[in-house]
């Protein structure tokens, strides 16, 4: 069987729904995939992402496991499926976000970035070729190229600049993947990642690109990175117009319930971001009904479920008024509920998402939800 097979098309909009068939299993497009960035989604259980949220694949980051716990032990284990006790799909980032993100912290050159360890200074030399090797050791079934993920704020000359560079190590990841072989006994893909900026040529031309190396799937990097939502939308259309209908298509830390929504409409298949988890620690949840701060005194006696004309959790109906006091309580069981509820949310909407389309009714039902997954309530 192909790694993806695309079911359905939507007659009013570029959504699809489709199949991509690992070793570790199927996974049902579009999906969110829970960020996993070093060897757990925070706060969460694995038995809860297997049984309540549902996750069909999840993350992890090659930067953040170089480090902890390091690949003598992840090699040792098995890999991290073995290591983590995840029998189900995992995709790794290259560490290219942490080009973007640690800026003070690592030096750029052509043979690669050196880092110094955010946790203990310790010196990483990350290249295409030992970031690679490293995803190898670390056993995921997607890999991801080493990138630079370019500021959203670049100007054109940089945004050049740094898809060029990117061009060149993706040249060296393909030489290096296609040179070594898995380690643990199953398949491994390689995804290239179409940079650019918010410049239509320099999208244009990179999806061309990496679009003629016919590789098992692709990603668009370098959005969602401080580029206005307009722009990001614009450049997908343009990406997708190009990269070809019968590979998977993975948008990079995007973002919130209504970008996943706008992306799934131009085309998208594949969705992560740590807003979920991250949201849910700091107190704010998202519902069928629009957007909570949990730390509002307006829910204090509100004694309704979180979200009762949406999603809810299997095992237990938390009302608002106690997550609110576990909240305020400091209580690490109300940070744990909400990105519970925040993840069995997002993978909630993209299965809705996957339903209307194969049901053709994708772009009136997007339409219909959309303002009030925006609301401030």
């Amino acid at each position: 069987m192909p790694f993806f097979t695309l079911q359905h098309t939507d007659s009013m909009s570029w959504a699809r729904a489709g199949e991509i068939l690992t070793d570790h299993g199927i996974i049902k497009t579009p999906i969110f995939m829970p960020v996993g960035t070093v060897g757990t989604v925070k706060g969460i259980h694995f038995r809860d992402l297997e049984n309540d949220i549902k996750a069909q694949i999840i993350l992890g980051n090659t930067y953040h496991l170089l480090l902890r716990p390091g690949t003598y032990i992840l090699q040792k284990a098995g890999g991290l499926h073995k290591f983590e006790g995840w029998t189900r799909p995992i995709l790794t980032d290259s560490g290219g976000y942490q080009v973007f993100s640690l800026t003070s912290l690592r030096k750029m050159k052509e043979e690669g970035v050196a880092f110094s360890s955010h946790i203990d200074g310790r010196k990483l030399f990350f290249t295409p070729e030992n970031v690679m090797d490293t995803e190898r050791l670390i056993g995921a079934d997607i890999m991801m190229a080493f990138d630079e993920c370019t500021p959203g704020t670049a100007d054109f000359s940089y945004a050049k600049q740094s898809m060029e560079r990117t061009h060149r190590w993706l040249d060296r990841c393909i030489a290096r993947f296609d040179s070594t072989e898995p380690l643990y006994g199953y398949k491994q893909h390689l995804f290239p990642i179409v940079q650019g900026c918010v410049y239509p040529e320099l999208r244009q031309e990179a999806a061309k690109r990496l679009r003629d190396l016919d590789r098992d799937g692709y990603a668009i990097g370098g959005l969602a990175v401080g580029e206005p939502e307009q722009k990001m939308y614009e450049m997908i259309e343009v990406v997708n117009a190009i990269l070809p209908q019968d590979k998977p298509r993975y948008l990079m830390g995007v973002g919130t319930p209504w970008n996943i929504l706008e992306a799934i409409e131009r085309g998208v298949d594949m969705f992560d971001c740590v807003m979920p988890t991250r949201n849910g620690r700091n107190g704010m949840i998202f519902t069928r009904e629009g957007v909570m701060n949990m730390r509002n005194k307006k829910w204090e006696d509100d004694f309704t479920e979180l979200d009762p004309n949406g999603t809810s959790f299997v095992d237990h109906a938390y009302t608002r008024a106690y997550v609110r006091h576990l909240i305020h309580a400091e209580e690490m069981l109300g940070l744990e509920i909400l990105s519970l509820h925040n993840l069995t949310f997002y993978l909630w909407l993209v299965g809705e998402a996957r339903e209307h389309i194969l049901a053709g009714d994708f772009k009136h039902w997007k339409d219909s939800i959309m303002p009030d997954l925006k609301k401030r309530l």
